[in-house]
């Protein structure tokens, strides 16, 4: 089964409610499991990076405009990464690494976060870089919460939720093939290390 809601209605009052609402799928997640090709994951995002994405959020989809507490509402979920007792397996794609979200100077500051975050206890980080052959067909990213009974899948036009155990099984088989793929550990750090230089000598800096 799955449940489709137009952002249009989910976000009706701005984005802090929304954002709300995931602190409280992250806060009731022990062991969560992500997979984000082409941008980086909201539990990593660094302030500025945040702004830039709720930011673009609000003037595509013309809802108010409360980017400021959207944001607050997004660092604040990030302390599940502090609290020692949740975990969360993550596998971002190459491609996140590169995609310009606000600049260059952003995308530096957001590369230091992940490389200094590498290390947590509560993260498992991957990185699945874009040559990798991998054997699944490529696939939209998703979310799998409440430790297996949910997957939250984000489209253009709506937010889905899945729940049928069916489905999310099919889920965990592509996260499980996806995250085989990924580079771990100091394959990992190479990879982001590599992408920092990339934003620090970038032609794009003012």
């Amino acid at each position: 089964m799955a449940i489709s809601v137009p952002w249009s209605e989910h976000l009706s009052t701005g984005t802090e409610a929304a954002q709300d609402e995931v602190v409280r799928w992250y806060q009731g997640t022990r062991d969560g499991k992500s997979y984000v090709p082409t941008m980086i994951w909201g539990t990593l995002q660094t302030e500025a990076y945040a702004t830039v994405i709720l930011d673009q959020v609000v003037r595509f989809l013309g809802i108010p405009d409360d980017v400021s507490a959207g944001v607050a509402k997004r660092m604040q979920r990030q302390q599940v990464l502090y609290d020692g007792e949740h975990h969360y397996n993550v596998v971002l794609g190459e491609q996140a690494l590169y995609t310009n979200v606000g600049g260059p100077e952003v995308m530096e500051q957001q590369i230091e976060r992940l490389l200094g975050e590498l290390d947590l206890p509560s993260l498992t980080l991957g990185i699945l870089p874009s040559t990798t052959r991998v054997d699944l067909f490529p696939v939209h990213g998703f979310n799998i919460y409440g430790d297996g009974d949910r997957v939250h899948v984000e489209l253009v036009s709506s937010s889905v939720d899945v729940t049928e155990k069916s489905e999310i099984n099919l889920y965990l088989k592509a996260f499980t093939e996806l995250s085989s793929a990924a580079s771990h550990g100091a394959a990992a750090e190479e990879l982001l290390t590599k992408a920092h230089s990339f934003w620090t000598k970038s032609s794009l800096r003012k």
